[in-house]
């Protein structure tokens, strides 16, 4: 992911620097392994873990030139400067031993700052719902008027929606909780099923029920999954902010600083620029779901057609959801709502959605459901079409009046009616509160 959209501290974790601490950290932990079972010495062990130091990623570079393997390399370059104990540097292990390993390690760090991000754009979200809960808004069906809500319920189902992307992610990533020291192919010929069960032990980790070379891929694509579906539903909530800041509609818009140019040729534009970056930064996420799914097939106990679009699509995606986090809590804290322009846009339709309120009274009344529906469609389409008054229509209609007297009339066209059951929707919201520490941290 380019710099522009990576924020540091997830960029920190899928650092070179980073990934060769956390191959050291797994090398390190399976040593203390094989000296735990008595295979290696322990004042070899000590020696090594006092003495060994992750290699800087120049040098690791240097050394693949030649030898073509990045594992390889590394090891070279940690071994080479601990003299004859180094030979018991990456015992037993083969190369994916040590990248699965760290990469869940990897995968757990930056899982943690992804749900931190989940937490706090849950957390503006609330504190907007709340402070909306009863601001009247036109609810739009097919993008076309349909019933009042409010912003704060429209903003209540963003929150349901997010705390179900903090499940899902929480369960994709204890899914990853895991490590493998199995060998070539997974039937530890060259180390110790023992060594696996402590190494994971120190690392945090749990040992792989089975694995091959590798983790199975399943683990990895419905992480990638997961992270795909959140970051579907941040384009889902930015493009509803972007039809929602249209200059037609002009209901909520995006914070605008001091200073802030909308374009380089139009000085009036205030555009919603960051709701823009967050869909089209969706898209990317959600391609690297897809490499996801095609790296779960593998021929036989592995082939490294996966790890190269891996090496990609891991990091590419934790940096990308990161950042749209940020900066969807970023959009809602600062959010500029016009309630005053909701009321005039809910206004603009004539009164025509009070229409399903008028269709159940005349039910009610005992007209035939047919009956009613053509005497409210015919009403409805008149002011449409006209651009008249619905409830005045529908008062000067005859074959209305002898269906229902004016106050049953004033109780159709009452719009505290769409607001009565907001209470029940916030009081179930109640349960979302942001958890103080997120999983995995």
């Amino acid at each position: 992911m380019i710099a522009r959209y990576s924020r540091p501290a997830m960029a920190r974790v899928w650092s070179d620097e980073s990934k060769l601490a956390r191959w050291l950290e797994v090398e390190l932990a399976a040593l203390d392994g094989w000296a735990s079972v008595g295979a290696v010495p322990d004042e070899a062990a000590r020696e090594i873990r006092a003495r060994a130091e992750a290699p800087t990623p120049e040098r690791v570079a240097e050394i693949e030139e030649r030898t073509q393997h990045d594992v390889a390399a590394f090891v070279d370059a940690v071994a080479e400067p601990l003299g004859p104990v180094g030979r018991w540097f990456h015992y037993g292990l083969t190369s994916s031993d040590v990248l699965d390993t760290a990469l869940s390690l990897q995968i757990r760090e930056a899982g943690a700052l992804i749900l931190e991000g989940i937490e706090r754009a849950l957390a503006a979200v609330l504190e907007q719902a709340e402070r909306h809960r009863r601001t009247l808004m036109m609810g739009r069906t097919h993008g076309v008027h349909a019933e009042p809500t409010t912003f704060g319920l429209k903003l209540a189902g963003w929150a349901w929606e997010l705390d179900r992307a903090r499940t899902r992610v929480e369960r994709a990533l204890e899914g990853l909780r895991v490590g493998k020291l199995s060998g070539a192919v997974g039937t530890y010929s060259a180390i110790d099923p023992e060594v696996e069960r402590l190494a994971c032990e120190r690392l945090g980790l749990e040992p792989a029920p089975s694995s091959t070379q590798i983790l199975q891929r399943d683990r990895h694509a419905d992480l990638l999954g997961a992270l795909a579906v959140t970051a579907a539903s941040l384009e889902k909530f930015a493009l509803e902010i972007r039809h929602l800041a249209r200059t037609e509609v002009r209901e909520v818009e995006e914070p605008f600083g001091r200073g802030q140019k909308g374009s380089s040729a139009m000085p009036h534009k205030r555009n919603p620029i960051v709701a823009e970056r967050i869909c089209g930064l969706a898209r990317v996420v959600r391609g690297a779901a897809l490499v996801g799914l095609e790296n779960v097939a593998l021929w036989h106990e592995r082939d490294i057609s996966h790890s190269s679009a891996e090496r990609v699509v891991m990091p590419d995606a934790f940096l990308a959801l990161d950042y749209m986090l940020d900066r969807f809590a970023w959009l809602v804290e600062g959010l500029v709502v016009r309630p005053e322009r909701m009321r005039r846009n809910l206004e603009a339709s004539h009164g025509l959605f009070f229409s399903q309120r008028l269709l159940l009274a005349l039910v009610e009344s005992g007209l035939e459901r047919s009956k009613a529906y053509e005497l409210v469609q015919r009403n409805a389409m008149r002011a449409w079409e006209e651009e008249q008054d619905f409830p005045h229509l529908v008062r000067s209609d005859s074959a209305i009046s002898a269906q229902l007297d004016a106050p049953a009339l004033d109780a159709v066209f009452d719009l505290e009616a769409y607001t009565r059951h907001v209470d029940v929707v916030f009081d179930r919201l109640s349960v979302l509160s942001p958890r103080e520490e997120p999983v995995h941290a």
